[in-house]
């Protein structure tokens, strides 16, 4: 019976997650153009696009510590959830692209907000159906959302030609990713109770995490730094003519897709496997650069689809590795921590694979394959504390 509950909690998470993926993800897709259309020039674009992704992730660190020491994750994820998702209809009454600017820093915070406390929420969930695999379901219902919203958008302004209806087009998900959240809040308002070990009343936020969480997050950091971000092999596609334009955004659908499959069938082997099944993912990842960036057209599809593999598992086995590294009370500081440091790696990685690439390409591929290389190595240290309420 808990387990069936645990599962129905984590599909209607992973509902919340698709949902709110449609809006926002549709909102990314055309943030570039809409502040040029307000004025924006190609620096601006760039630094709030960076601003938001930093600011975003540096936050979580705060965040994920606050939720440990008030124990009030629902209330950071509803409200966290509430300003990423109300900002992106707001930007279609943006009348100058410092507010639209304003706006896209507001839903990057608070997803900041929202994401160490979901994912607690989460974790004790995945206790009943497999930390993998809870995690690679909620991932995969993610990335449905990550692929419709472009969709969706796209259709909107093909038909209508009108960024501001498209903003204001997609509060329709918006509204119905909340109803969904409050449904699961009301449905399941003590999470913990789903888990096999209930918490412990004396277990406190405030001891040291483990050091076995700390090795796993410098392996984790060379993984995220290791990765070049898609809009880099967009670059080199579109600059070497390697394929035409419209084969790019088919390119990342791919990865997308990938990413989704990948996230379920990994996730499952990592319940069986544990965190081995991460060095394999990396080890089959580290090859996407070379393939991607000295290829033809077969082999980069290879390589992207090799990227879409890497990105699956880091989603969901990475996730739900830190559940199994750390207790349940120390969660959300985990969580905050580790994405903060993930997403700082992957912003200073990707800057310089970006540098490298401008100079000697080949030094760029090696980067990121002895950084991956790297990651391996730091993962055969970790040993896996026993599960730990």
């Amino acid at each position: 019976m808990r387990r069936r509950h645990a599962i129905a909690f984590i599909l209607l998470l992973g509902l919340v997650s698709l949902l709110a993926d449609v809006t926002y993800e549709g909102a990314r897709s055309i943030t570039g153009p809409y502040l040029a259309l307000l004025g924006a020039g190609a620096g601006i674009v760039g630094l709030v696009a960076g601003a938001g992704e930093l600011i975003g992730y540096a936050l979580r660190l705060v965040f994920g510590v606050l939720a440990d020491r008030t124990r009030r994750y629902w209330a950071f994820t509803i409200v966290g959830y509430a300003l990423n998702l109300l900002a992106v209809p707001l930007l279609a009454l943006a009348n100058s692209w410092e507010i639209a600017a304003a706006l896209i820093v507001l839903e990057r915070t608070g997803k900041a907000i929202r994401a160490p406390a979901r994912d607690t929420l989460l974790s004790h969930a995945t206790e009943q159906t497999g930390r993998g695999w809870g995690f690679g379901l909620h991932e995969a219902m993610d990335q449905i959302g990550a692929l419709l919203g472009p969709l969706v958008v796209a259709g909107i302004l093909a038909r209508m030609g009108n960024y501001r209806l498209a903003f204001a087009a997609l509060a329709v998900p918006a509204v119905l990713a909340m109803v969904a959240l409050f449904t699961a809040r009301a449905l399941y308002p003590a999470p913990e109770m789903l888990g096999k070990n209930r918490p412990s009343a004396s277990t406190t936020s405030r001891r040291l995490l483990p050091r076995t969480f700390w090795l796993y997050l410098i392996a984790s950091v060379f993984i995220a730094a290791g990765y070049a971000d898609f809009p880099l092999l967009a670059f080199h596609f579109e600059r070497t003519n390697l394929m035409p334009a419209t084969w790019i955004p088919l390119m990342y659908a791919v990865a997308m897709a990938t990413d989704a499959i990948t996230a379920l069938i990994f996730g499952r082997l990592y319940d069986r496997l544990g965190l081995r099944i991460l060095a394999l993912s990396v080890a089959l990842s580290l090859f996407f650069a070379p393939l991607v960036f000295l290829g033809n057209v077969a082999v980069v599809f290879v390589g992207v689809v090799l990227w879409g593999v890497g990105l699956g598992a880091q989603e969901s086995i990475m996730r739900a590795a830190v559940a199994d590294l750390v207790p349940s009370a120390q969660r959300g500081t985990a969580y905050g921590l580790f994405n903060a440091a993930y997403g700082f790696a992957w912003f200073v990685g990707s800057a310089i694979i970006g540098l490298l690439y401008e100079s000697t390409l080949w030094l760029a591929i090696a980067f990121s394959v002895l950084v991956q290389i790297a990651a391996i190595i730091t993962l055969q240290l970790v040993r896996p504390n026993e599960a730990t309420a």
